[in-house]
């Protein structure tokens, strides 16, 4: 079979995770249930923070931004698979297939990045308490989230572009439900070493490199907690940061999972379901962890649901909100 160049590749082909008719109504309601509420979830967390003043600290902006970044991250790829499933069609074009390898590198490294960041607020906040106000000042975590932008804009770009130079066969069959990176390398023609190599590098420098300062911040912070008299100050202490942990764990845990299971069982159907866990799963929990027993969060909730309960009495003229 003759190579084609990537000029002339006008579209691929989304396997997905199941070619049988009967389970496409299953799939296509669980996958929008879980869109749905990964973007109402993430919209109450990023609407309390900014409607209730004690919540404008750089925990919550931090906490802010990552929302913002999991609705983003979870509309890359969602969306077009529900389309495709509604209109009966695996087909994505190739400027499609690229906007979304693009966009989907952008936002999984910014969720890294922003993790990283709120992993240092937590080591500051606890391991330096009487510096926090000076270490942690607007213009530092303004700059954090700005480099955070910048580079993964860099990152997905130079990705992107590094796939744009690649030959491809006229058989573009992708076994996932979006254009993953590396699914895409593998339908390449042409000699893919040099992509492999970014990756590999990219994976050091920003998989490992921010994994090994939120484990050595977690590392301080525990120290720092052990150094506590009180059980009391000793619980509060590790309360401030429990969320955090919760879903660093919960996204490293489920984002390593897939690449290593993926690499032993080569079965790309196999990876394509598991990668759900920390491409639309995690998104979705996120809200809910961060929630449920923060306190402070839960008052900003109640703030927004008054506020918004007043201006539906306002607007309606009723004495009950629905």
């Amino acid at each position: 079979m003759e190579p084609k160049n990537q000029t002339g590749v006008s579209e691929f082909h989304l396997l997905g995770f199941s070619e049988e008719p009967e389970l496409q109504s299953l799939i296509f309601g669980l996958f929008l249930s879980m869109y749905l509420i990964t973007v109402f979830g993430n919209l109450l967390i990023i609407l309390a923070v900014s409607s209730d003043s004690h919540l404008h600290t750089p925990m919550y902006f931090f906490l802010s931004n990552l929302s913002f970044v999991d609705i983003c991250f979870t509309s890359t790829t969602v969306p077009k698979m529900l389309w495709n499933i509604q209109t009966q069609s695996k087909v994505i074009t190739f400027e499609g297939c690229i906007t979304q390898v693009y966009f989907f590198t952008l936002f999984v490294v910014l969720d890294i990045l922003l993790l990283t960041i709120m992993a240092y607020d937590r080591f500051v906040a606890i391991c330096r308490p009487l510096h926090y106000t000076v270490i942690m000042n607007p213009q530092l975590y303004g700059l954090l989230v700005l480099l955070s932008w910048i580079i993964s804009f860099l990152h997905s770009l130079l990705e992107s572009l590094m796939v744009l130079r690649l030959s491809f066969c006229t058989v573009l069959e992708i076994p996932h439900f979006f254009c993953e990176l590396n699914q895409m390398i593998q339908l390449a023609s042409s000699d893919p070493f040099l992509n492999n190599t970014l990756i590999y590098f990219a994976a050091v420098l920003l998989v490992g490199g921010p994994l090994s300062g939120i484990l050595y911040s977690y590392y301080k912070i525990l120290s720092s907690i052990r150094g506590i008299s009180s059980a009391q100050g000793k619980y509060k202490a590790f309360s401030t940061c429990a969320s955090h942990l919760s879903v660093v764990s919960l996204f490293y845990c489920t984002g390593l999972g897939v690449y290593l299971s993926s690499a032993g069982t080569h079965s790309s159907h196999s990876s394509a379901t598991a990668s759900v866990m920390y491409t639309v799963v995690t998104p979705m929990l996120n809200p809910f962890i961060y929630s449920l027993r923060n306190k402070d969060l839960k008052r900003g909730l109640k703030i927004l649901f008054e506020e918004v309960a007043l201006k539906c009495h306002f607007v309606l003229g009723l004495k009950k909100c629905p």
